[in-house]
């Protein structure tokens, strides 16, 4: 018979301004079939500026879903967008702890967990699941998808510190902590070295096999020498840590030098996040006949154009350099080219290296980005640009993750 885990998440469908809700999603799904039945305390989905109901297809009718009231602060209790900071602590969802912790009592008065799970961003989910973990005496994992404290963030006094307190908590009475990349559990070891190692744990993000059901297998790498190419970035842009302004400059460098023009070279970024804003840099660097912005699509729908298309980009700068895009994992089974534009010294770069990956070259560099950029056009080109292994492919599944998570619950459980 299988053990029960209460998963705390926000993230959550119909969430849709976060790759986060995969995790969550996948782990409770798959759980189950490694001995261990999920249920989810997740928010009411008026608490999200952003939704996509379609995502709620991917939840098992079966699971058990609690979704108990969580109000913004900036949408539902302020004025103009304007609120006093103390509604925001720890996050704008404070008011989800009032609500989420009498479900949780109810839920585990119910259903028995052996073990609790709670995940980061958002902060508020730590503190409902340090407030549970304090009432029952239950097990706790903490699960940060993200650190807690980077530089610059939280931006306020009152914030960082409330943050700060959390972070303390959850490490010091959490029995596993969880991180989805090396960098950053280094680097909690070294901020809390009175801990014993091994209550330190990495679990990397993945890719969801079910999300590519219905979609065809790509095609093998082909000679292109007479076709246009098309590189493809799914995801958000920033100002900060992926900024594509040298890429768009090692482009124009190789317009003006007549390597790539609009008949063979075409760059689609998917759901920057700002779309005017980056339309409009393309056409300052004078290569918005090449570059194209297009809108966010569904879920599914951005995997089958990831198959579709000859090479993908990522951008992850310094500023992330703990960090690794979710959709990398995605990148992977799609068994496309990848070519990346990262600090060398990063977790993402590090990661493109251990999977067999190559191309990259900094993101802030537009001299160096135009040189590789313009041997992983010719690779494309030849039909000699490395794919993903189907070792790498088959490990970087959410499925094997989970197996990975049911794993450390049982360790949990018996300790």
């Amino acid at each position: 018979m299988n053990k029960r885990a209460l998963i705390i998440a926000y993230h959550f469908p119909p969430q849709a301004a976060s790759s986060g809700i995969q995790r969550t999603l996948s782990f409770s799904k798959y759980l189950g079939r490694h001995g261990w039945d999920a249920m989810v305390l997740s928010a009411h989905p008026m608490a999200y500026s952003a939704k996509n109901p379609s995502q709620l297809a991917s939840v098992p009718p079966s699971l058990v879903v609690r979704r108990p009231l969580a109000l913004d602060a900036k949408r539902h209790l302020g004025l103009f967008g304007r609120y006093p900071d103390i509604l925001a602590l720890p996050d704008r969802w404070s008011s989800w702890w009032l609500t989420a912790v009498p479900t949780g009592l109810s839920l585990i008065r119910k259903q028995r967990p052996e073990v609790i799970w709670s995940t980061f961003p958002i902060a508020t989910s730590h503190l409902i699941g340090l407030t549970l973990h304090r009432l029952t005496g239950i097990p706790w994992v903490a699960d940060f998808r993200d650190p807690m404290l980077q530089e610059g963030y939280p931006a306020t006094a009152m914030q960082r510190n409330a943050f700060a307190w959390i972070e303390r908590q959850a490490i010091t009475r959490c029995c596993k902590a969880v991180f989805t990349t090396h960098s950053a559990l280094h680097a909690y070891r070294q901020r809390f070295p009175h801990l014993p190692s091994e209550k330190f744990s990495v679990i990397e993000n993945g890719y969801d096999e079910e999300g590519f059901l219905g979609t065809d297998a790509p095609a093998p790498a082909v000679q292109r020498r007479n076709q246009k190419v098309t590189l493809l970035h799914s995801g958000v842009l920033y100002a900060e840590g992926r900024n594509p302004s040298a890429f768009f400059d090692a482009i124009a460098r190789l317009k003006a030098q007549g390597r790539v023009d609009a008949a063979s070279l075409s760059v689609v970024l998917r759901a920057t996040g700002d779309d005017a804003r980056f339309a409009a840099l393309a056409q300052n660097y004078g290569v918005g006949d090449i570059v194209r912005i297009e809108g966010a699509v569904p879920y599914r729908e951005a995997l089958r154009e990831m198959l579709d298309v000859d090479g993908l980009l990522v951008f992850q700068g310094t500023p992330f350099n703990t960090q690794v895009p979710a959709k990398i994992y995605e990148y992977f089974r799609a068994r496309r080219p990848i070519f990346g534009l990262v600090d060398p010294a990063g977790e993402t770069a590090r990661i493109l290296g251990a999977a067999g990956f190559c191309n990259i070259a900094p993101m802030d560099e537009a001299e160096r980005i135009s040189a590789a950029l313009a041997l992983f056009i010719d690779e494309i080109r030849q039909g000699s640009a490395y794919c993903a292994s189907e070792a790498v492919v088959t490990a970087s599944s959410r499925e094997h993750r989970t197996r990975e998570l049911a794993s450390l619950f049982n360790q949990v459980a018996l300790a």
